[in-house]
């Protein structure tokens, strides 16, 4: 009689465990990776025939590679806002990039990605570079996250300038809400926090997990490791992506070697296209026009790897136009969380991604620069932009030595639009051919600046929610 009912009890416990790793099969990991200021062509998957990137272009033949994927505003602080909070980044009052000693930083009302993953049992960590507020109140470990190891702004803030040195205070490494150290050398700050990673997931291999990999580099200044600086004899930026390559493929390696490749989910992005006044210490746009900072293809259009073999077919190539509020709801639906009772902007995009629909899941996308200024949209094919002034190397070429050169501003005095498809360098204005979808896409612009303002208009937007502020 004890024999059968330990037997019941053995069997109840292997029912009980299969039961349990069966639930969390359900709720695939999540490891998103954002670097900073990467172009559109800096990868071999994406054109890139100078840089060497193995493990990045293994990813994409394995999984989906994106070709009409944005950043959501062409700087740091506004598109990192709108990947962990699915909108717009003026929808929650964020423009440019926020300095050291901000008083503004993301508001506590705002339901980011981390507090989504960690409501539904992930165990959640950021690497890198925060960049939505250096206060206090506005620390990662305020806002979903366990864990934090990195920069709370931009790798160039600090006493090192290359052209306002006396502008900043000392840039200060964290360790979760404490800073360790004053850093003065960045050349090993890639592998520390891919190690972070990698300690991470081991970790964690038996929980869900979320885990947000932001580089800081390749923003300048350039960094790299002793044992990638100098080694491909292309020049810095190429050591620097070869070595974020590299970072990448120790992390692919730790999945597989802890078994779960078969439930996480990889992404590999950029926060905006490269900052072309660098020279040869910015990436390349490829075909793409101008770079970070401006709304045309180049400043926004950047390479965007998913990989989940469990969904994603290989060699999978997506040409919707997607961006970066799309992976709050798409995570949302994954895990069947509930979002925030906060309107957002994004879509659920996991049936364009594993092929199971073609339909555009935005009927358009809106791309808005500098403060609250509606510069462009793009419907369909179609990308129309309205008056603005935007900035221009106009063809020059920047310098070598990491210091950049000044840029030019030019007023677009005139409505312009332009076919993406068959000309995807933005060179014919086409406008005069086309009133219809003229007429549309400014209907369109005229809805959503009633919803989000545009001070091009001076209209005030009447969704716009506050912007996280200290006293």
């Amino acid at each position: 009689m004890k024999f059968i009912n330990l037997s019941y009890f053995l069997l109840f416990v292997f029912l009980f465990f299969l039961f349990q790793n069966n639930q969390k099969s359900d709720k695939p990991n999540v490891i998103f990776i954002l670097t900073d200021d990467l172009g559109f062509a800096d990868l071999g998957s994406y054109g890139s025939t100078r840089i060497k990137t193995p493990n990045l272009d293994l990813m994409a033949s394995q999984g989906a590679k994106l070709n009409s994927y944005y950043s959501t505003q062409a700087v740091c602080s506004a598109s990192r806002a709108s990947i962990l909070a699915g909108v717009y980044p003026n929808r929650i009052g964020f423009s440019g990039a926020l300095g050291p000693n901000s008083k503004k930083g993301i508001h506590p009302d705002e339901f980011l990605m981390s507090e989504m993953f960690k409501q539904s049992g992930y165990n959640t960590a950021i690497y890198g570079k925060w960049h939505l507020g250096d206060d206090t109140k506005f620390l990662p470990t305020n806002h979903g996250f366990d864990d934090f190891y990195g920069i709370l702004y931009s790798n160039d803030m600090w006493p090192f300038h290359a052209e306002y040195p006396d502008s900043y205070p000392d840039l200060l490494l964290y360790d979760k809400d404490k800073p360790i150290q004053v850093l003065t050398d960045q050349s090993n700050l890639t592998m520390d926090l891919t190690y972070k990673s990698i300690d991470f997931i081991e970790k964690n291999k038996d929980n869900s997990f979320f885990l947000f990999l932001a580089h800081p580099q390749p923003h300048v200044p350039l960094f790299a490791s002793s044992k990638f600086k100098g080694r491909s004899d292309l020049g810095l930026y190429t050591d620097v992506i070869e070595e974020i390559d590299y970072s990448t493929g120790l992390i692919m390696e730790t999945l597989k070697k802890n078994n779960l490749q078969d439930n996480t989910i990889v992404i590999f992005t950029s926060d905006n296209g490269p900052w072309l006044s660098y020279g040869e210490h910015a990436g390349s746009t490829g075909l793409y026009r101008e770079g970070k900072g401006t709304t045309w293809e180049g400043g926004q259009r950047v390479p965007c790897i998913v990989w989940y073999p469990k969904e994603i077919k290989s060699n999978t190539t997506i040409s919707n136009p997607l961006m970066g509020i799309d992976w709050l709801p798409t995570f949302a639906e994954l895990i069947k969380s509930k979002l925030s009772s906060n309107k957002i902007d994004g879509k659920n995009i996991w049936n364009i991604l594993t092929s199971k629909s073609v339909k555009d899941p935005h009927e358009a996308l809106f791309f808005y620069y500098h403060r609250n200024s509606l510069h462009a949209v793009r419907y369909g094919d179609y990308k129309m932009y309205f008056p603005h002034r935007y900035r221009t190397l106009n063809g020059r070429k920047g310098r070598n030595d990491g210091t950049p050169i000044k840029y030019e501003y030019i007023d677009l005095k005139e409505n312009e639009l332009y076919n993406l498809k068959k000309d995807p360098s933005e060179l014919s204005n086409i406008i005069k051919y086309h009133p219809e979808i003229t007429k549309k896409i400014i209907s369109l612009a005229n809805e959503k600046r009633t919803e989000l303002g545009d001070d091009l208009f001076k209209i005030s937007g009447n969704e716009v929610r506050e912007v996280g502020m200290i006293e």
